[in-house]
């Protein structure tokens, strides 16, 4: 006798597996767990198999019929259903694997592999995730240019100019990757080079001056907010590492006895360990700053919770509370000023300063070279900034040190 849907509804579940018959072949098996799934037991090259067709109420009666009836369509025409499935689902996984999606993803866990730092790697997640309505599920040697122009432009529309541009250029990326795998002739990105429009060039605000540095600290010293904000606001203007590796600075990275704080590779832009020397100024915060939080695992836990860090938001709330607008200087900001005066004083090595400043070197022997070369220098730079910054928060005459023409 034919199942009904009110006989399927009304089945319960027992200690043991049951099953419920319905037609040429079509069954319910109800389960202990309280599952109702569907099976079609059929014959093919003389042995006695099942293919499974779904679970009710997902797949429904008249459902699980036409599903059979497909099945018994390919036995008729001697094909085994379960062999068939199998063939379709590789062919999926195979075009699945030669989609844009399919390939960015490949690309992006070969680069993962390479150390790119995580914060990138969600970033560039999230540039595909923008792309993926319109070309992530088509074929990765299909796409046009116009086409993806097009999917660009639905970000450009707006108003985020610069977002669009980076998707343009890792979806070149993710082209030549695809060229190189075999799976794409070329790279269409290098079309539409020049049809977005490009966005205006943005400075992160930071203070130049030292007369105004000398301010920015004294505001500092006065600034009456949460213990971990305050430390980190001290620090952040003698280390000038990026607001992200101050935030989730751990104490296991610190070695007071060494003076240095280690940054692990995977916290950097670039995906390698950053040493930074700690000049006595440094050390002395950060032995402040364990009076509040040494027992913890942040040096600057969230004041809501000692398991995370203070938020990205924390460091330009505060210098927005000392009255230092978005134009005027952010959390960044401390990296250019830094750079900016380390450079005009002359006397430091540009390539010291840019390895302080953990900026990539495109050319990987001389980028060796670098991190030991001027570590020695590195370090009585930290020291003679240390003692700069408190020369200009003291208010001392401040004459700024240009660089020699020379």
């Amino acid at each position: 006798m034919p199942l009904t849907n009110t006989a399927i509804k009304q089945a319960q579940s027992g200690s043991q597996t049951y099953k419920l018959f319905d037609e040429k072949g079509l069954f319910l098996s109800v389960e202990p767990s309280g599952g109702k799934l569907w099976r079609l037991k059929y014959r093919y090259d003389g042995k006695e198999k099942k293919l499974a067709l779904g679970a009710y109420p997902e797949t429904g009666l008249k459902e699980a019929r036409e599903k059979r009836d497909e099945a018994r369509k390919l036995l008729g025409a001697g094909i085994d259903p379960s062999a068939q499935r199998k063939i379709e689902r590789l062919g999926k996984a195979v075009r699945d694997a030669n989609t844009f999606e399919g390939v960015a993803e490949e690309y992006l866990t070969k680069r993962e592999r390479e150390g790119l730092a995580p914060v990138t790697l969600a970033k560039a997640r999230w540039l595909l995730k923008l792309m993926a309505p319109q070309i992530g599920s088509r074929p990765i040697s299909e796409i046009t240019a116009p086409e993806l122009l097009a999917a660009l432009r639905k970000v450009e529309g707006r108003g985020n100019l610069e977002t669009a541009r980076r998707m343009r250029s890792l979806a070149g990326r993710v082209f030549r990757y695809g060229i190189a795998t075999g799976r794409a002739e070329r790279d269409p990105s290098s079309d539409i080079r020049g049809a977005l429009t490009a966005p205006k060039v943005k400075h992160r605000a930071a203070l130049l001056d030292p007369v105004a540095v000398g301010g920015l600290l004294r505001a500092i010293e006065e600034y009456g907010g949460q213990s971990s904000t305050v430390m980190a606001l001290k620090l952040a203007p003698h280390v000038f590492v990026r607001p992200g590796e101050l935030r989730y600075a751990e104490w296991s990275e610190i070695d007071f006895g060494r003076a240095v704080w280690i940054i692990p590779g995977h916290k950097t832009k670039m995906g390698k360990d950053h040493q930074v020397p700690l000049s006595r100024q440094a050390l002395a915060i950060l032995e402040e700053a364990q009076k509040f939080s040494g027992n913890g695992r942040y040096v600057f836990p969230s004041g809501s919770s000692a398991k995370r860090p203070i938020s990205e938001n924390t460091l330009n709330g505060a210098l927005r509370r000392m009255g230092f607008q978005p134009d005027q200087m952010t959390a960044h900001g401390f990296r250019a000023t830094a750079s900016t005066l380390l450079n005009e004083s002359g006397k430091w090595h540009p390539d010291a300063i840019e390895r302080a400043l953990a900026h990539g070197q495109a050319d990987g022997v001389r980028a060796a070279y670098h991190r030991g070369a001027y570590w020695a220098e590195r370090v009585q730079m930290a020291q003679w900034w240390s003692d700069y910054l408190d020369t200009l928060r003291d208010g001392a005459k401040v004459i700024t040190l240009k660089r020699d023409a020379s």
